[in-house]
């Protein structure tokens, strides 16, 4: 079976790469369930100091894939698992991220792009809403800023994405950026790393404890639906869906 995860390896820095390209790196249930046994290994990897999440092809992530969605319980999993990694998590971003991607990053402890990155909420258009990706969003993520991106579906570039909180930094070449950050986490003790990790995460995981279970079936209600059903297939078949104006 052809891994939909690359690994690499620099100096305790583990980087994975999210690797489907054919769909944009779009979050399968195959691709969740790799990205989750890769995660396990570099917790329980003494010789791992952070992991760096990336990809290839021209788009970090298209969101959940239409023609076998990932299972709601199971993707919010792996976000916790992202955010309680005992690792710090870095996201390098050189393209496009879309819905679900924007959930993956805002469970990333550091996150950075290169300016020709965009980015969408775009769940709105097939008539479901981002629900299970508000765990880790809404309390990271300047919260006026998601009404507005939320509701309307619209792209924005990486600045904005800096500006509300997505991103930590953006800049045209964003290894030069993510080079003093890596270089930084080599030299932190692993015990200060974890622990310092505990408390900047409290308050997202007090999210997952009160709100996972109702995100995860609402999540689940909507997909459903006959409006995400219709949705979903004009996504598919590269037509506006019935109630657009």
């Amino acid at each position: 079976m052809t891994s939909l995860i690359g690994r690499t390896r620099d100096r305790g820095v583990e980087t994975l790469s999210l690797d489907a390209t054919g769909t944009r790196n779009a979050l399968s249930a195959a691709l969740l369930a790799e990205l989750a046994d890769t995660l396990t290994d570099c917790a329980e990897d003494p010789d791992v100091r952070a992991v760096v999440l990336t990809h290839t092809g021209g788009t970090f992530c298209a969101g959940a894939d239409l023609r076998d969605p990932p299972d709601p319980d199971a993707f919010v999993a792996l976000l916790r698992q992202l955010v309680e990694l005992p690792r710090p998590v870095v996201a390098r971003v050189t393209g496009h991220v879309r819905a679900g991607g924007l959930g993956l990053l805002a469970a990333c402890d550091i996150t950075a792009a290169s300016t020709a990155s965009t980015f969408a909420f775009t769940e709105v258009r097939i008539g479901v809403a981002p629900a299970v990706i508000s765990l880790p969003l809404l309390p990271r993520t300047d919260p006026r800023a998601l009404s507005r991106y939320y509701l309307t579906g619209e792209r924005f570039d990486a600045p904005e994405a800096a500006r509300i909180g997505l991103l930590t930094a953006t800049a045209d070449d964003v290894d030069a950026v993510l080079a003093p950050v890596l270089d930084g986490l080599r030299k932190a003790a692993p015990q200060g790393l974890a622990a310092t990790k505990r408390l900047l995460t409290v308050r997202v995981l007090e999210a997952f404890e009160r709100d996972a279970a109702d995100l995860t079936a609402l999540s689940a209600e909507l997909f459903a639906s006959p409006q995400a059903r219709e949705g979903m297939t004009a996504f598919l078949e590269r037509r506006e869906p019935a109630w657009v104006l």
